[in-house]
């Protein structure tokens, strides 16, 4: 406990928490593998309860691990052990024990999207969320018995998504990227609008302007039957190169790539033909514009609660702002009777509908689809996408 309350009080969410303890334990060997999960244990509790109003430190971290693990704790049982004789009870039953008002763990109420729920949503805060998988065309029975074979338990959500524990390990089981995709539930979901649309067979043109490492991508490929000629584009040199690699093991051979910050103002599509940028002769006007914009991550911060503990609402207003640049520079390559993605991880309003409100007026696009997929009754990620096109999408 003690050694959990001096890694919180020097922690000032510079970092990852997962990060910021990997180096506190390599500087500090004397703990064990047991006492390292302890404390780990101890120090994500305290920021599952955001911003709930405790005595101290220590009542803060006992009720988060009171309020989020569901077996029997050493250090509960040692500094509250009437709580731990009923920590398996539901959360709703232990919220109501120990009189926890669970509004205040989320203190911005005002700034979610109208269609988040407030307490559903500070709750989710109090659930481990799922390790989800998104299985490959043709994979899924090959992975299923892989997994039935090593007793892994697993939950069959449909024919494309398989929940597991979130601390299962898998890179002795399953080869990622090529039989399954790790993926959240509700980013798996992002591009269902276009399995009910008439393609008319033909190879598309897209291009994913903030790839990052390539999920995103690589679901486009898996969900237009492999007819799609992807470019793909991201800030940073080294998460292009994990994209590679990815896109390697996934099959995906004949793509276009570049390194660029679309939310610079005088960002252009790179010349054609620069030496090293491209696999083959580029094509610089899509059919398909997927923008999942840098965001606040507000849809996946109960994978992450320090993230809530440490978040500034200021920041929402500047990811709005470069959110904006994405797409006005991204939106000048889109083809006629194109479609442009708009996705984030937020559960903010700023990033969510008032920048597709902004995208709907400012470049005269219709909006074809809307909507806030909630992960935090399945737990899982939530995610923000709405789909707009130049004119009427069917002649794609």
């Amino acid at each position: 406990m003690n050694t959990a309350k001096k890694i919180i009080a020097a922690y000032h969410g510079g970092e990852p928490l997962a990060v910021y303890l990997k180096k506190y334990f390599a500087a500090n060997k004397q703990h064990g593998s047991k006492d390292r999960k302890h404390i780990s244990s101890l120090c994500y509790a305290y920021y599952r309860t955001g911003f709930g109003e405790f005595k101290n430190v220590e009542e803060k971290i006992l009720t988060g691990i009171f309020l989020s693990e569901s077996l029997h704790n050493e250090v509960l049982h040692y500094f509250k052990p009437e709580w731990n004789e009923v920590i398996t009870k539901s959360v709703a039953d232990k919220i109501a024990f120990i009189k926890f008002s669970v509004k205040k763990i989320v203190v911005f109420k005002d700034e979610l999207s109208a269609a988040v729920s407030h307490i559903k949503y500070a709750e989710s805060f109090l659930k481990q969320p799922k390790l989800f998988l998104r299985l490959r065309p043709h994979k899924k029975n090959g992975v299923v018995q892989k997994l039935q074979k090593e007793k892994i338990p697993l939950a069959l959500i449909d024919d494309e998504c398989i929940a597991l524990s979130n601390a299962t390990k898998l890179d002795d089981v399953i080869e990622a990227d090529r039989e399954v995709v790790i993926q959240d539930y509700n980013s798996q979901q992002v591009f269902n609008f276009l399995k009910n649309l008439s393609l008319n067979q033909k190879q598309v043109t897209a291009w994913d302007c903030c790839a990052a490492s390539g999920g995103k991508s690589i679901l486009l490929y898996d969900v237009l039957k492999r007819k799609v000629t992807l470019t793909v584009s991201d800030i940073r040199l080294n998460i292009l190169f994990n994209l590679h690699q990815r896109f390697t093991k996934a099959g995906i051979k004949d793509y276009n790539y570049f390194v660029a910050d679309v939310s610079q103002p005088e960002f252009q599509f790179p010349e054609l033909g620069y030496k090293g940028l491209y696999t083959k002769d580029p094509v610089t006007k899509f059919d398909i514009i997927v923008c999942d914009v840098p965001c606040t991550g507000s849809g996946t911060w109960s994978r992450t609660p320090e993230n809530l503990y440490h978040f500034k609402t200021t920041s929402i207003a500047e990811y709005a702002m470069r959110q904006q640049q994405i797409v006005s520079n991204a939106v000048l390559y889109l083809n006629d009777n194109g479609l442009l993605f708009y996705i984030t991880c937020s559960v903010f309003k700023k990033e969510n509908e008032d920048i597709a409100q902004y995208i709907k007026e400012k470049f005269h696009l219709q909006l074809l689809h809307m909507e806030l997929l909630k992960g935090y009754d399945k737990k899982a990620d939530s995610m923000f996408v709405a789909v707009f096109t130049k004119s009427d999408s069917s002649s794609i």
